[in-house]
């Protein structure tokens, strides 16, 4: 099954093979802030799943709460948050799970972060809770 994540203005299109290898549910302060949302939802999947990135888009790297690095890539048109390469997962690219425009996307694995969780969001309870980032 192909999946396609495209940004807000559609320039941008990242298509992938099948499921995701982890999907989290991030709850850091820094995904709160780049999302605008109390939490961002990551999915990770393996170097060999991704078909193509097409499209402009721009980066910038940071520092994760976990101390690891990130390297962030966005449109360079309208802006969307849409993939990343974390020291974390080698061998990984992460796509911003709500690009993908699915409701029937894969539950998350993982929700990693509760400790800045905002106090009303909930999780399956089918999905692992972490206090910070330990996978």
């Amino acid at each position: 099954m192909r999946r396609v994540a495209k940004c807000a203005c559609e320039q941008l299109k990242i298509t992938v093979e099948g499921d995701p290898i982890l999907a989290a549910v991030c709850n850091c302060t820094v995904c709160q802030r780049k999302t605008g949302s109390p939490y961002g939802l990551s999915s990770y999947f393996e170097d060999g799943q991704l078909v193509s990135i097409e499209g402009e888009h721009k980066f910038w790297s940071r520092e994760a709460e976990s101390g690891r690095r990130v390297k962030q890539h966005f449109c360079a048109i309208c802006g969307s948050n849409m993939f990343w390469y974390a020291e974390l997962l080698p061998n990984t690219i992460g796509i911003a799970g709500g690009n993908f425009n699915d409701p029937d996307f894969p539950v998350p694995d993982t929700a990693a972060w509760a400790q800045s969780k905002y106090k009303w969001v909930q999780f399956p309870p089918e999905t692992k809770v972490l206090s910070t980032s330990r996978f």
